[in-house]
């Protein structure tokens, strides 16, 4: 086996671990917002949890829901309560302090943009 076959062979056997990867978000200050931006819905896209801002909260769910309705609403719901916290540790606390109400994430980035 030569080294690059050696090298892929290593690589692809390697786990990743969420925490063994570095994130180089920057804090949103102000000025950074365009780079910022693009960082987070990038990370958020990685980590697969970006599911909350392309799609709109579903119906509350009932007794009456399938199964499928039921997945859809809790990846939903867990989508935007992680990209929320997501998107919160990475803003200084001046600007933490006026979206502290905002509780879906599509309505937080609004914020934030605005």
């Amino acid at each position: 086996m030569n080294n690059e076959n050696a090298c892929l062979k290593f690589a692809v056997n390697q786990s990743v671990s969420i925490y063994d990867i570095k994130c180089d978000i920057p804090k949103l200050k102000g000025d950074n917002y365009k780079i910022w931006r693009e960082k987070i819905l990038l990370h958020l896209g990685w980590m697969n949890i970006e599911y909350a801002i392309r799609k709109n909260k579903p119906s509350s769910i009932s007794e009456t829901n399938t199964p499928n309705v039921v997945d859809l609403y809790e990846k939903w719901e867990r989508s935007n309560r992680l990209s929320v916290m997501f998107i919160k540790t990475n803003i200084y606390a001046n600007i933490h302090s006026s979206d502290d109400q905002h509780e879906k994430v599509k309505y937080l980035l609004k914020v934030i943009d605005d």
